[in-house]
């Protein structure tokens, strides 16, 4: 089945934070074509900010990101959570649901950091059943999104790449490409992020992330989402539009954020390389 979005195949995005609410209403029409938002940071948020929420998602697409389904986690579903959420997708009409592909919550509660999944059939079926059980309370396909993790969980039946595709075929859902954790992971534990890359099904790929990261050292990156997108990252974003041709890409900064105008300068960046895979696209045809 093939990944579907309300958004244009050449959209570009920025991440909603507060401290961005104030440029992002004042921005000049056409910088951006949507927003990303954790619905955890913004359901029952009422007064000043509720308004201000409200009437950026009645001018942009707002995609949401959420932070706490613990998809791979042992314990039960927030089921009073999903509906909920579902209220808060039906009413802003968001176009795209992700999640992260991990666990972040055990038995106690919530573990607040993104927990890498066993690569093993036994976590590919209890994962798939509870996106699954997540589709059918929130009414919609969700996308989850390949994390960035800095030690594999024993015993690793299969590689990275294969447990992804197992996830998407067994839960039929949809994959959120996070390219810069696949740099990240690729340089961590070794692996080659083309070959990576070409292991995707492309026909899952709702949207795309790019993000910045922190060179600690040469064979070790830190996945922080508070610098600028570095050369690798725009590389695998330029072979992901050719092989995949344009998505939906977004530009995640949670912090360090710089003035509205470098990130829309970045923006532009992610703007090129659709651009260029769908002339590709015109050209092959």
């Amino acid at each position: 089945m093939t990944a579907s979005s309300a958004l244009a195949p050449d959209a570009v995005g920025l991440g909603l934070r507060r401290a961005l609410l104030g440029p992002l209403r004042a921005a000049t029409p056409g910088s951006f074509d949507f927003l990303e938002a954790a619905p955890e940071n913004w359901i029952g948020v009422g007064g000043a900010l509720g308004d201000a929420f409200a009437e950026l998602a009645s001018r942009h697409p707002i995609v949401c990101h959420g932070l706490s389904l613990s998809l791979g986690g042992p314990g039960p579903l927030d089921e009073a959570f999903l509906g909920k959420l579902r209220r808060f997708l039906d009413v802003h009409r968001v176009p795209i649901y992700s999640e992260h592909l991990s666990a972040c919550s055990d038995e106690h509660g919530q573990l607040y950091d993104l927990m890498p999944l066993p690569f093993t059939d036994a976590a590919v079926k209890h994962v798939a059943a509870r996106i699954r059980r997540t589709q059918d309370a929130l009414g919609r396909r969700i996308a989850v999104e390949n994390i960035s993790y800095y030690a594999t969980l024993q015993p690793a039946g299969m590689t990275e790449a294969d447990f992804i595709n197992a996830v998407l075929d067994r839960a039929d859902c949809d994959l959120l490409l996070d390219v810069n954790n696949v740099v990240v992971n690729a340089t961590n534990h070794g692996y080659d992020a083309h070959q990576f890359l070409r292991a995707l099904p492309g026909r899952r790929i709702a949207y795309i992330h790019v993000a910045g990261h922190f060179d600690e050292a040469d064979d070790l990156k830190i996945d922080t989402h508070g610098a600028a997108v570095s050369d690798p990252v725009w590389a695998l974003l330029a072979e992901a539009c050719h092989l995949f041709g344009p998505r939906p890409t977004l530009l995640e900064r949670d912090f360090n954020l710089p003035p509205l105008e470098e990130l829309l300068a970045e923006l532009d960046i992610v703007r090129g390389h659709l651009h260029a895979a769908r002339a590709g696209q015109r050209d092959v045809a």
